[in-house]
């Protein structure tokens, strides 16, 4: 969660205190909200968190594609592994 008087800096103070906030970011775990001009433009986060972020990412992107798979199952949307290879060969000229 980002808090809101730690999180977001600007630019400026980024550049002069990078090493200080880049270990808060470490230590918290958070990304950091650089402004310029007193609007957000840039977000900055540590490797490991943002590795985590994109490990989420997949393994919700894995789960959305099983009870995709699932829900055709339960509505009898599949074809036999019989007419999937029939299928293949034709798509890829495959010799049979």
């Amino acid at each position: 969660m980002i808090n809101l008087s730690r999180d977001i800096q600007s630019l400026s103070t980024f550049k002069r205190n990078t090493n200080d906030l880049i270990s808060q970011m470490k230590q918290s775990g958070s990304p950091m909200i650089l402004t310029v001009n007193g609007k957000a433009e840039i977000v900055v986060q540590d490797a490991i968190s943002y590795q985590q972020l994109l490990d989420r990412i997949d393994r919700l992107e894995t789960i959305l594609g099983i009870q995709r798979g699932l829900a055709d199952v339960k509505q009898g949307n599949t074809q036999s592994l019989d007419d999937f290879m029939k299928e293949m060969e034709i798509k890829h000229d495959i010799p049979s």
